[in-house]
């Protein structure tokens, strides 16, 4: 238990994977969500495609700074029940996108799904309006031209914007072309049948977890053919985990920029997360210093758990099995109720841990893979979120 094993990855075990258990640790489902949402043309099989799509893009693009005053609105030319708009300075008129017109309607303080229902013509008459008669107030446009020259975003002035290509150039500082040339890849697929994951499943649109639309970025990878022991199973085999992470961001204000690096055990086909531990996960807002902090804390904090020893993730997996808390059913019962449990969940969670390890929970490890399986049940997100919590701030507390 003491030993952190690497296990070589030539040489896979029992039909091209290894047996994990995917009954411990959580679920995490965001990056299924990203799976189960995407079309097909936000689907990318390499990081060096991704690239391409948003470096050129971004390359294609210009940002400045207007009054909205001086934002005119009108009907397209060719198209009468399509707006247009007419940037100070500017020799053509640009298309806002569906994402650019809310965000613009957000700013004059009118209802975008109000104005979306009304003819063109109306609602550009009210949108003008409201430009118009708006206080004076600077914005940041953001101008793609691909064909035609497209309005993608409307941010505040001091919008601090990270480019979608930076990030996944952060990604492939580490990950090459996320395709197996290094040790961070698309991730296998879990066989539910013999509980076997498998690393090694041919990369295609069904499978790949690389998106980008004309918002935002999202990438998944892990390092999934160097599996980490970490202590026994109930039957004596081990326990074994994967690293990965997953990151996003959006150069058009739909989301903050953010990455999260965890310990998991399997991937199913549908890119359900399962088995996760040590979830950690940052956030940047794209304020005005946000491209520092990109550069000074979230790349590097990529790049340290990219090249990190799993030591001290194993390490504290052994604290917590080690530390025994509670040997009779009052212990167990005491234990949990004075962190918050009821006595029904308390029961429940014991249970848990009797029907999956042949035996009560003692120690803290027991006691959260009990809480962490209880919260499975849970239908409402907010209740399961919440015992997962409490699960992960019982673990972080070890030691």
């Amino acid at each position: 238990m003491g030993v952190v094993e690497v296990l070589d990855p030539v040489a896979p075990a029992r039909a091209g994977g290894w047996k994990v258990d995917v009954s411990r640790g959580e679920r995490n489902g965001r990056v299924s969500s990203e799976w189960f949402n995407r079309p097909d043309d936000e689907r990318y099989l390499s990081l060096d495609d991704l690239w391409t799509n948003v470096k050129g893009r971004s390359e294609r693009s210009r940002s400045r700074v207007v009054q909205t005053a001086d934002i005119r609105v009108e009907a397209a030319r060719d198209n009468p029940e399509r707006l247009h708009l007419m940037l100070p300075k500017a020799h053509e008129p640009v298309a806002p996108t569906h994402w650019a017109f809310g965000q613009l309607a957000s700013i004059v303080g009118a209802p975008a799904s109000y104005l979306r229902q009304l003819p063109a013509p109306l609602a550009g008459i009210n949108l003008q309006y409201g430009l118009t008669n708006h206080r004076a107030e600077q914005v940041k446009t953001f101008e793609t031209e691909d064909g035609r020259t497209e309005l993608r975003a409307v941010t505040g002035p001091d919008y601090g914007r990270i480019h979608d290509f930076e990030l996944v150039e952060a990604v492939q500082r580490i990950a090459g072309n996320g395709t197996g040339d290094t040790r961070w890849k698309v991730p296998g697929v879990l066989d539910w049948s013999t509980g076997v994951y498998n690393p090694d499943v041919e990369i295609s649109r069904d499978t790949t977890t690389l998106y980008a639309s004309d918002r935002d970025v999202f990438l998944f990878l892990v390092d999934d053919r160097n599996p980490i022991e970490a202590g026994k199973l109930p039957d004596g085999s081990p326990d074994l985990y994967f690293r990965g992470f997953y990151c996003w961001n959006s150069e058009v204000g739909a989301k903050t920029l953010g990455m999260a690096s965890f310990y998991l055990r399997a991937v199913c086909q549908n890119r359900n997360l399962w088995g996760v531990e040590d979830f950690q996960e940052i956030k940047i807002r794209h304020s005005k210093y946000a491209a520092s902090r990109f550069a000074h804390e979230a790349a590097p904090a990529l790049t340290r758990f990219a090249n990190s020893s799993p030591q001290g993730f194993v390490n504290g997996i052994k604290a917590a099995r080690q530390q025994i808390v509670a040997r009779t059913d009052e212990d167990r019962d005491d234990f949990l109720r004075k962190r918050g449990f009821s006595k029904a969940e308390s029961g429940k969670i014991i249970e848990k841990v009797l029907m999956e390890e042949g035996r009560p929970p003692e120690s803290i490890f027991d006691f959260v893979q009990g809480i962490t399986r209880l919260a499975r049940d849970k239908t409402q997100q907010d209740a399961r979120l919440d015992m997962e919590g409490r699960a992960k701030k019982l673990l972080d507390r070890v030691g």
